[in-house]
């Protein structure tokens, strides 16, 4: 595809082969393409997120540059897939179904601290912390939160207390209550 065409921006989808918020970017595998597509950290805080998952899977719109395919906006992002989550030290387990039928609670991320695995958020209204755990971070398309991020929550409630059971980004889960 060259520079000169009038229409020079593509839809792809792929999976996320990773991603660095330390670096700014990451890669995407695409099958139409043959190629890793270039996804830098710009392109994805405009849809809404700092941070996605490995594996995640990913619609994006392209063009060609000189340095080779490039993402210039995110259109859609689905987690890697999972049947439902346990955490540790809680034996119950929710379907999909289940965390989908929560309500959506807009949250501000209090700290996340991905060494340790987990962290905190606050949602509006309430003064209690709810827990967020990696694996749902995860299992939400995310890969990492950042003190004073906004977000949107489904949330459980755990033998200790509030956890949030999905991750959104404030953007899509605006687009998505619309």
């Amino acid at each position: 595809m060259s520079e000169d065409e009038e229409d020079p921006v593509q839809v792809l989808q792929g999976r996320v082969k990773w991603f660095d918020p330390v670096k700014g970017f990451g890669f995407i595998l695409s099958e139409e393409t043959g190629a890793d597509v270039l996804l830098h950290a710009n392109v994805l805080r405009n849809f809404g997120q700092s941070t996605v998952a490995d594996g995640a899977e990913i619609t994006v719109k392209v063009q060609q540059t000189q340095r080779g395919v490039q993402a210039v906006e995110v259109v859609s992002i689905t987690p890697p897939e999972s049947a439902g989550f346990t955490l540790a030290g809680d034996s119950q387990a929710f379907s999909a179904e289940e965390i989908s039928a929560c309500p959506l609670e807009p949250a501000r991320v209090k700290w996340f601290d991905k060494g340790k695995g987990f962290g905190f958020a606050n949602v509006f209204g309430r003064a209690e912390d709810v827990f967020v755990h990696v694996e749902v971070l995860r299992m939400s398309g995310f890969a990492d939160l950042a003190a004073g991020e906004a977000i949107c929550l489904r949330i459980i409630e755990g033998k200790r207390g509030r956890m949030a059971a999905q991750v959104l980004a404030w953007d899509s889960a605006m687009k998505a209550v619309k």
